[in-house]
């Protein structure tokens, strides 16, 4: 099975998936060696703080060995064709976890690969990420009939998190300026699945919410619209105000890294029901959760 987008799983699976991260979490004995024996490639084209070194100390801990590669020595689709490198280290490895710029990639290695393919982030999804989100929410409580607010870019981590959140039963309320909404395509997918709202006003999303969620305005690659991006994104900033019209129990989650002072102040981002640590520590587990599950 690969995990190119989200939607690559059933809602049983997905939920399965999270159920595996939590006792991971909660047991991780239980675990410990379970994989020794196997290979994961773990290939970056794109710097990486929280998936490198998560993906990697997850596999260790699973007695699996993590096999780091970066795109100086490989040259995926510059050096060396990507369908031949696919075919290369399919022969080597046990797993093939790939960060990259173009999706296209990955659905080219995991045409002429056979062992499991994953996405590590894309620039159209994130899905590791949805996983320790949702695993993140869900230790705050239940997924079903809560609401999730994502302020900010429709984009990679929107679309993750916007369709896994409607697979596990979240009310989703997407705020994002106009020309900024998440792809159409992704949209449709989360709305087959549950009910979700795209809109230019960010009380609107935010009013009563259980869950309220943003990422950076410009990401990797697009550094040269920041400024641009600034002015477009200043009104769906995550500020006290605004976080306080949110349900009182309500928990603030980010991705991270977090640009304090732009979509997010410090008064929410070290606020008492922030979940952002908590989150960046799931990736391991949710990680960890996700290859066991691969190799049952």
């Amino acid at each position: 099975m690969d995990l190119l987008r989200i939607a690559d799983l059933e809602p049983g699976q997905l939920a399965e998936i999270l159920a595996r991260a939590a006792s991971v979490k909660s047991a991780p004995q239980e675990v410990a060696g379970r994989l020794a024996g196997k290979h994961v490639g773990l290939f970056f084209m794109k710097p990486s703080t929280r998936t490198r070194v998560s993906t990697e100390t997850a596999t260790v801990d699973l007695g699996a060995y993590p096999v780091v590669l970066g795109q100086q020595e490989v040259g995926l689709g510059k050096r060396e064709a990507v369908n031949d490198v696919a075919r290369v280290l399919d022969r080597y490895l046990d797993v093939l976890a790939l960060r990259v710029f173009d999706h296209a990639d990955l659905v080219a290695v995991a045409e002429h690969a056979d062992a499991p393919v994953i996405n590590l982030l894309s620039d159209e999804e994130h899905p590791c990420q949805a996983l320790a989100d949702l695993q993140t929410i869900a230790e705050s409580r239940p997924l079903a009939g809560s609401t999730l607010a994502y302020l900010g870019d429709g984009n990679n981590v929107c679309h993750s998190l916007m369709v896994g959140a409607a697979m596990s039963g979240m009310t989703v309320r997407v705020a994002t300026p106009q020309g900024y909404e998440p792809q159409r395509e992704y949209l449709e997918t989360a709305r087959a699945h549950g009910d979700v709202t795209v809109t230019d006003n960010p009380l609107d999303a935010v009013r009563g919410a259980h869950v309220v969620y943003t990422d950076v305005w410009a990401s990797m690659g697009q550094e040269e619209e920041a400024e641009a991006r600034a002015r477009r994104f200043y009104p769906f900033q995550v500020n006290g105000p605004l976080f306080a019209m949110a349900d009182p129990e309500a928990v603030f989650m980010h991705c991270l890294p977090a640009h304090r002072g732009d979509e997010v102040t410090d008064e929410v981002m070290d606020h008492a029901r922030s979940r952002v640590y908590d989150q960046a520590e799931n990736r391991m587990h949710s990680f960890k959760g996700l290859l066991v599950y691969l190799f049952e």
